[in-house]
This record gives structure tokens, C-alpha cells and sequence, in this order.
């Protein structure tokens, strides 16, 4: 779970997909903070300790909510509000093509307003 988490903070997101030769999953940065004691008198030595005995299998969401490259935003925002997740894992098939977020349709309906504004 170390692994994960490192990887997270070096790339600035708060999921990661999971596979091993195929989709497997997702692990999300609340998923990790949901097992972990993240107290003021735990050390960091500590919670790397408790980190590196966990495995990101332990704690992923196994078979998640997906969508397909082909949907709309409309559909993939529908579904995240339906199943009440903040991301998406798009599933070409069996092949991961990417995840789509709440922020990246935030960032596409405020784009959408920018240009709206300009034409006006």
C-alpha cells in the first residue's frame, strides 16, 4: 500500500487503477485514509511501518463502476451520481483507456461557461 500511496502524492491524484495483465480494480486515496491511523502521536516511521504490512488488495474496491470511451459526460456524470463515487474507470473492453473525474467535468462545464461568456 506504501507503493500506492508514494505514487499518488508524486503524481498529484487520489486513484490509481488496479491490474495485473487486466482491469482489476481501483484504489482510491480514501480508501487507503479509511485503514490507516493518521493520529497526531503516530509517527511517520509508524504509519510507513503499518503502510508497508497492508496490501493495496486489502483495502481496493474490486470490480467497481465503470464506463465506456464511447458514453457521454452525461451518462458518466449520471452513473457518479447514482453510485455516489468521484471517478470513473473508462473500460475499452477489457483494456483500461483512462478515468474520468468529478473535476474534469467541473473543469469541462466551466470551460464550457468561459466560452459561452466570450460569444455573448
Amino acid at each position: 500500500m506504501a507503493v500506492a500511496w508514494d505514487l499518488m502524492q508524486e503524481q498529484g491524484v487520489r486513484r490509481l487503477i488496479v491490474a495485473d495483465g487486466e482491469f482489476l480494480g481501483i484504489v482510491t486515496l480514501s480508501d487507503i485514509l479509511r485503514v490507516m491511523p493518521l493520529r497526531e502521536e503516530t509517527s511517520d516511521r509508524e504509519t510507513r511501518l503499518l503502510m508497508t504490512t497492508r496490501r493495496v488488495s486489502d483495502v481496493m474496491t474490486y470490480d467497481p463502476v465503470t464506463i465506456d470511451p464511447e458514453d457521454t459526460i452525461q451518462e458518466a456524470a449520471e452513473r457518479m451520481l447514482e453510485y455516489e463515487v468521484s471517478g470513473l474507470p473508462v473500460l475499452d473492453g477489457e483494456r483500461v483507456a483512462g478515468i474520468i473525474t468529478e473535476s474534469d467535468i467541473f473543469r469541462l462545464v466551466v470551460e464550457s461557461w468561459a466560452e459561452e461568456s466570450v460569444s455573448d
